[in-house]
């Protein structure tokens, strides 16, 4: 089980720290991903994370601006997100691949996401 957490209201420029705490006794042998899914748009990768937190991902759009990590002994990934936009406001999930694809279709668990909303 996933749970998504840290989200809320920002102005552009600020930054947030999203959570995801999983339940179970091997997620540290999981990739882990983020996605989001904007108003009237399709869910899309963010970023993501090997198993081991050596491994890092970014779509180009967040690159530069945003860090996935990991504590396995916490259960916990996060996504820090520094110089937010506008355009960065969606629900933000994390998931568990089924696989080597990070495409939506290919993620085997979700979390329930978290709302960031970003004003301009």
């Amino acid at each position: 089980q996933l749970q998504a957490s840290g989200g809320g209201l920002v102005q552009a420029g600020g930054s947030l720290r999203l959570s995801c705490a999983a339940s179970g006794r091997t997620f540290s042998l999981y990739n882990m991903g983020w996605f989001r899914q904007a108003p009237g748009k399709e869910r899309e990768f963010v970023a993501a994370i090997s198993s081991s937190g050596g491994i890092t991902y970014y779509a180009d759009s967040v690159k530069g601006r945003f860090t996935i990590s990991r504590d396995n002994a916490k259960n916990t990934v996060y996504l820090q997100m520094n110089s937010l936009k506008p355009e960065d406001t969606a629900v933000y999930y994390c998931a568990v691949p089924g696989g080597s694809s990070w495409s939506p279709e290919s993620m085997d668990y979700w979390g329930k996401g978290t709302l960031v909303t970003v004003s301009s």
